[in-house]
């Protein structure tokens, strides 16, 4: 039995729309990676702010912080960077980055070593074997902005 061409269209129209209303279909991903920094930002104020004596420093939630840094920074960030994911209200990241891809790629695992070698010296509660490391990570996120971030 043949269908009729329009509920096939009408059909087609549906599972186009998503598609459609997300313009250049990259929402997701730009969605994913901004998820991705806030969870980096979330954990590197408290850390930052208990270095600078703004809050009390916690030993086990200092250590907690830099753990749950080191497993977002551990995260697919790069996935959330499709070709032409430049573009959008809310997206900051420049062209550069696929301009320079292998670029973008060593920063990022920078990022990922020095927020791990920032968890292991969290655990010791030590603050002269922590403020250097947590100086790398703030380097590390610092070096790619200026590279890659409107």
């Amino acid at each position: 039995m043949k269908k009729p061409l329009g509920s096939t269209l009408i059909v087609l129209g549906l599972l186009a729309g998503p598609v459609a209303a997300d313009g250049n279909g990259h929402s997701k991903a730009i969605d994913y990676r901004n998820s991705v920094m806030t969870l980096l930002k979330w954990n590197m104020g408290p850390m930052g702010a208990m270095l600078k004596g703004k809050i009390p420093y916690d030993k086990d939630t200092f250590a907690k912080h830099a753990s749950d840094l080191a497993a977002a920074a551990h995260l697919d960030l790069l996935s959330g960077f499709p070709d032409g994911s430049d573009e959008g209200e809310d997206t900051s990241a420049r062209t550069d980055i696929w301009m320079d891809w292998d670029g973008f790629e060593e920063k990022y695992a920078a990022l990922k070593k020095a927020s791990a070698d920032l968890a292991g010296a969290a655990g010791s509660g030590n603050l002269d074997a922590i403020k250097p490391k947590f100086g790398a990570v703030g380097k590390s996120c610092k070096s790619c902005h200026d590279a890659f971030k409107d």
